[in-house]
């Protein structure tokens, strides 16, 4: 039996209405202030790119729930990014799930690093990813 590696989720809760956290997180202008530039429009099915550290990665809008969900296919090793808001009371509580983890050893194409490596530095840079976007809603 294959064992891949978990999801990684980070959360956090920003004391801002879930209407301006909805804008950090479904619009291309949005979303390059806090993650990284693209040309993503909030349509389900559309094609759009994602300028990674390691050059251009090609991503699909899998599902959209309005103020509460987006899913994204990002890049060609599989990978499922998530973004989920919840409101609690004034503030919202934004997660991100980075899913399509394969085994360990497997190699990312274009990192040529084994998953669990890029996994690794992958978690610690989403938790620095969720504080700037609190940062940058709160002000």
């Amino acid at each position: 039996m294959t064992e891949y590696l978990p999801d990684i989720t980070q959360k956090v809760l920003i004391q801002a209405p879930i209407e301006k956290v909805w804008s950090y997180v479904s619009t291309a202008e949005g979303i390059s202030k806090w993650f990284m530039p693209s040309d993503f429009k909030l349509e389900e099915g559309f094609e759009f790119t994602i300028q990674s550290p390691f050059g251009p990665s090609p991503c699909k809008v899998l599902e959209i729930e309005e103020r509460k969900k987006i899913s994204i296919q990002w890049d060609t090793d599989g990978w499922v990014l998530t973004f989920l808001l919840k409101e609690i009371g004034n503030d919202t509580e934004f997660t991100v799930v980075h899913g399509g983890w394969k085994e360990k050893d497997a190699i990312v194409a274009k990192a040529q690093r084994p998953q669990s490596v890029i996994r690794d530095t992958m978690n610690k840079g989403w938790e620095g990813i969720v504080q700037k976007l609190k940062q940058l809603v709160e002000v």
